[in-house]
């Protein structure tokens, strides 16, 4: 005997279509940041269905009940269930490899990988959707990204005696200018600009986020908390707190303009894992000069720093 079952109520939105695949297609294409976001999404969806799907042919079947009506009704059942888990970021794998592939692409595209405590992983999954790196931060972008931060960053530089510059160009190396700052689960970002953990020290809020750390020289995927701020000027300021305060970062202060002497000393201090973390800042840093010419003097309103001397 077969008993009805109740038909389920399904949002018909959840699901995607032969034709809205193809329009996926061609939206990350386009480069659409959004259109990332979706198929990461999917195929969180997906593999979460085929877990369900797992466990469900694990089990052994009711004699009884059990009917091909019922398991299709259990199959849209599961589906529906792994998409709106998938929709309410339950696992943080969607996330995971949108920033992963974000900051794969991103390096590939500028030359320069972000790379570092807040770095994501940049190792994308061997199989799945072909997908079209978006474009790498254009002039422009990179522009805005150190003027909306200069002011904080040069008040943040004078207290560690060094060039603004070296400071724009980190945070724009550990976020790609602003693009990947770690962020909640709900989408609220965090302001970390430079990748800072969230220690047994801290008693601040943080965010969970995917990260990329170098274990024998070999990039592995992660997962860390990493502090979180009301603003970027309150990153700047903790930032300045955290160098000047460890000793391990002693040699990086009062680098004045030589931005290769402040890199090396934050990566023999152990700020990153990245064995590539100063030529990568430094890199950074040289686009930044080229982006803004004689800007930062004219934003700073201060004369340059002289080089080793940590002075204005």
């Amino acid at each position: 005997m077969t008993l009805p079952l109740p038909t389920p109520v399904i949002d018909p939105n959840l699901f995607a279509t032969s034709s809205s695949f193809a329009g996926l297609r061609r939206e990350v294409a386009a480069h659409n940041p959004q259109a990332l976001r979706t198929a990461a999404q999917q195929f969180e969806s997906l593999f979460i269905n085929m877990v369900l799907k797992s466990m469900q042919d694990a089990n052994f079947k009711d004699p009884l009940f059990g009917s091909s009506q019922s398991r299709m009704y259990q199959d849209m059942y599961d589906e529906q269930l792994s998409i709106q888990l998938s929709k309410e970021h339950a696992f943080g794998l969607a996330e995971m490899l949108v920033q992963q592939l974000r900051r794969q692409w991103a390096g590939e595209g500028s030359g320069s990988q972000v790379s570092g405590p807040a770095a994501a992983s940049a190792a994308a999954p061997a199989s799945g959707p072909a997908l079209a790196p978006p474009p790498a931060a254009t002039p422009e972008q990179q522009s805005a990204f150190a003027r909306s931060i200069w002011p904080e960053a040069t008040r943040a530089a004078h207290r560690l005696g060094v060039t603004p510059v070296a400071l724009v160009a980190q945070a724009a190396l550990e976020t790609d200018w602003g693009r990947n700052i770690p962020r909640s689960a709900h989408g609220t970002s965090s302001n970390n600009l430079f990748g800072i953990k969230a220690g047994a020290g801290w008693s601040g809020p943080s965010v969970g986020s995917a990260t990329q750390e170098y274990i024998d020289g070999t990039p592995t995927a992660t997962r860390a908390h990493f502090r979180a701020y009301g603003s970027c000027g309150q990153c700047l300021h903790d930032y300045a707190s955290l160098l000047s305060g460890d000793p391990r970062y002693r040699a990086a202060l009062g680098t004045g303009s030589d931005v290769g002497a402040f890199a090396a000393a934050l990566q023999r201090g152990g700020y990153a894992t990245d064995p590539n973390y100063a030529r990568k800042l430094t890199a950074v840093a040289a686009t930044l000069s080229r982006v803004l010419g004689a800007e930062p003097l004219k934003l700073a309103a201060a004369a340059p720093i002289a080089p080793n001397s940590g002075t204005l």
